[in-house]
């Protein structure tokens, strides 16, 4: 802290221990936990590590959410089934949409009149939302919220990163070299932030041949595994190419999807932070 600190962080430029640009909660809100979900592009498949790990923890008697900062693109509400519902509210406070099973929900969609207008804003402007999606909804006692963040190291993840407390990020990947230098950058923007890797998630990893079981890796060798060994962090899932959740995507069944098979490392691993 500089010895001429008159302590208004928000005008100032310094670096120091004291500083904290962190958004508060509302005060009706609790939340325990929170975990971002990020990858360098777009494609990989963030949404669906999203629901699969809130889905998985809300089975075992958690109460998770989603907070949906893709705030241009986002595909929360057709995964869980809600794309007709809407947020409600006051002038001061905003209320989550809640699944089936329970998760709270609250996404960029929920506030438009139609679900296929286009949000066409300015950086700021998206960030400001994704901070009112933290500090002006009302969380119901929330063991577990993952935040679906947009592709990339921009503004919305660098918001995310300095307003919410992320006690942890799972970044997302697929199995193409190309996708390993992206993962990379990453891995590398989340130890400037001082956040921890909770792990890796590998999308799309292989096709399970329906007649003998064999795995077919159809992109080729992964780079999942070089990229952990190197930066010392462990693989969580390996996710298949599977019809049958491509079809729980589109139809907004992902709840009732079981991906135990794959994903109950990656729950655990979240569970014991």
């Amino acid at each position: 802290m500089s010895e001429e600190c008159n302590h208004d962080c928000g005008s100032c430029s310094q670096e120091c221990g004291e500083r904290d640009l962190h958004e508060k909660l509302h005060e009706k809100s609790t939340v325990k936990k929170v975990i971002g979900v990020v990858s360098g592009k777009g494609g990989v498949g963030k949404t669906l590590v999203t629901a699969l790990l809130a889905s998985a923890l809300q089975k075992k008697g958690m109460r998770t959410a989603v907070l949906d900062a893709d705030i241009t693109g986002p595909s929360i509400p057709k995964i869980f089934g809600t794309s007709d519902e809407r947020a409600t509210g006051t002038e001061q406070t905003l209320f989550p949409v809640c699944t089936d099973s329970g998760i709270q929900l609250m996404s960029m969609n929920f506030l438009l009149p139609d679900a296929t207008d286009p949000v066409i804003w300015r950086g700021p402007i998206i960030a400001g939302a994704v901070k009112q999606f933290w500090s002006d909804v009302i969380w119901d006692n929330v063991d577990y919220m993952f935040v679906d963040m947009p592709p990339g190291t921009g503004d919305v993840p660098l918001t995310v990163f300095q307003s919410v407390s992320v006690d942890g990020i799972i970044v997302v990947a697929s199995p193409q070299e190309l996708v390993s230098l992206i993962v990379e950058k990453a891995v590398k923007m989340a130890a400037m932030m001082h956040i921890p890797v909770i792990g890796l998630i590998e999308n799309m990893s292989y096709v399970r041949c329906p007649h003998c079981g064999e795995e077919l890796h159809i992109f080729g060798e992964s780079a999942i595994g070089r990229i952990a060994s190197e930066y010392g962090l462990p693989v969580l899932a390996r996710i298949p190419i599977d019809p049958a959740l491509a079809a729980a995507c589109d139809s907004g069944t992902i709840e009732q999807y079981d991906s135990s098979a794959f994903m109950s490392e990656a729950a655990a691993a979240v569970e014991n932070l």
